[in-house]
């Protein structure tokens, strides 16, 4: 008779009992095999990329690098099946309801690990992967990855030489629109994404970034000045030197963001 094909799985958490806790339930399991075990983000990044597990039990706060900068880093359509490990509920719960495979809080029992573990087996038998890059990629866009969670996205996944690459948004100058798609602006390279103008600016943290007309939004801190042309009409210079114009209806909230604002 053929034995079963074992899952490969690795566990990540930088407090030792907290993996020797996850490691003792894994040796009951007959179809899991332990291919390696982590203590920070840096080593757990090393290790997916070299042993290639196809389950990851993933603490969410670790010092150095958290679990969420592990994802980013390896990069959601590469990320194995995750079930996340935390002391805190509210980062469980938001990777739960966005984008997580599955969640423990610790301290967690047998039954709640076995529940985990059941629901991990299912979705590596569906062998869902896009779903699964697509929800990792939501929770990127929705929670520093840090470990705080935010109104406002943090990341954008955009498309680079036929990969996905996740774009921190505070690197970003300024976005254009052209069309139905947006181009960021970081340094000298751009980026298009399929995203209104609109939709953007409603993610965007406003007090970071501010949409100077109805084609162009900038990022408040990257502004060096504010010109005035002839005939009336306005511009901002970013520190790049790049220009771009301010229409009329928008100058006096600009004016009040840059502390400009006349009695």
């Amino acid at each position: 008779m053929t034995e079963a094909r074992q899952i490969r799985a690795l566990v990540v958490d930088d407090e030792p009992l907290a993996r020797q806790r996850i490691e003792d339930l894994l040796a009951k399991e007959n179809d899991i095999e332990l291919v390696g075990s982590a203590a920070d983000g840096y080593e757990a990044v090393d290790m997916i990329g070299g042993i290639e597990p196809e389950l990851v039990f993933l603490d969410i706060q670790m010092p150095g690098m958290t679990g969420l900068e592990v994802i980013a880093e390896v990069g959601p359509e590469r990320m194995p099946p995750t079930i996340f490990v935390t002391a805190y509920d509210q980062y469980a719960l938001k990777a739960f309801e966005i984008a997580a495979l599955d969640y423990l809080v610790k301290p967690f029992d047998d039954e709640r690990f076995a529940v985990a573990l059941q629901r991990a087996r299912a979705t590596i038998a569906r062998r869902d992967a896009g779903e699964r890059a697509e929800r990792l990629l939501r929770l990127l866009q929705t929670t520093d990855v840090k470990g705080k969670d935010s109104p406002y996205l943090a990341k954008i996944p955009v498309e680079s030489r036929g990969q996905v690459k996740v774009v921190p948004v505070e690197t970003i100058d300024y976005i254009m629109a052209d069309g139905p798609y947006a181009e960021l602006h970081i340094g000298p390279a751009s980026y298009a994404i399929r995203e209104r103008m609109h939709t953007l600016e409603e993610k965007l943290d406003p007090a970071k970034f501010f949409r100077i007309h109805r084609s162009a939004i900038i990022a408040v801190d990257r502004i060096d000045a504010f010109l005035k042309r002839p005939g009336g009409d306005y511009a901002v210079r970013l520190k790049d030197a790049t220009e771009l114009s301010v229409s009329r209806a928008k100058r006096e909230e600009l004016e009040r963001i840059m502390g400009m604002a006349r009695e």
